[in-house]
């Protein structure tokens, strides 16, 4: 019998063209054969709806309950993508890519069940220093602290700073206390001659630069 997607005992190295199941079946082809394994990556697709529900469940330990180690291999695969990126921005890189940053945020924050205010400390020439997440919040909110982010900015001898927060909901639209956090955070780091240069908003889908939308 042969499953679509997979060759003898392996899928085809078509990641481009490879649904999800298919994607994750590829990473239990070291625990089980190509068909169980595409059985066990459609089951967890189906129960959580998406990759996003899927990353959630697994990483809030939801699933120990479940047949199959999908759900640890998911974890283990979204965290080397988020060391890579880590490691790729702490290796004195500059920081110039809109597309770049917002991949490091979704791997930091896109699975998260409750709010997280992050700041990305940047020098002079935009290299990442440091990124920080400051403050945890419940599933609806956190509260931000401008004083905080600025002794943090300090510390790290910043020359601008990108922050970041998720929503939950899954609905990235800025709200108006997001609105007046950021022009908070930006009047402080101002007096401290530190550049705000975005907020981005993380949700289930197209994150938000406040920024591009002229809202810094």
């Amino acid at each position: 019998m042969t499953v679509p997607g997979f060759s003898t005992g392996s899928i085809e190295a078509r990641p481009g063209v490879m649904d999800d199941a298919t994607l994750i079946a590829h990473l239990l082809l070291v625990t089980a054969p190509a068909g169980a394994c595409l059985a066990q990556a459609q089951a967890a697709m189906k129960r959580h709806g998406s990759l996003t529900g899927l990353f959630r469940a697994a990483a809030a330990g939801k699933c120990a309950a479940e047949p199959g180690e999908v759900y640890e291999l998911v974890i283990a695969a979204q965290e080397l993508l988020r060391r890579q990126l880590n490691e790729k921005l702490l290796n004195g890189q500059a920081l110039t890519s809109p597309a770049e940053t917002i991949d490091f945020l979704r791997l930091h924050l896109g699975h998260r069940r409750r709010e997280v205010f992050l700041c990305i400390f940047l020098d002079t020439r935009h290299r990442v220093i440091s990124c920080d997440n400051l403050f945890l919040g419940s599933i609806d909110g956190a509260s931000v602290y401008p004083r905080v982010v600025a002794e943090h900015a300090l510390r790290h001898n910043a020359a601008a700073v990108i922050v970041a927060h998720n929503h939950p909901s899954g609905v990235a639209e800025p709200s108006l206390a997001d609105q007046a956090i950021t022009r908070r955070l930006k009047d402080a780091l101002g007096l401290l001659e530190i550049r705000l240069l975005d907020h981005f908003i993380i949700g289930s889908e197209e994150p938000v630069s406040m920024a591009s939308r002229g809202m810094i």
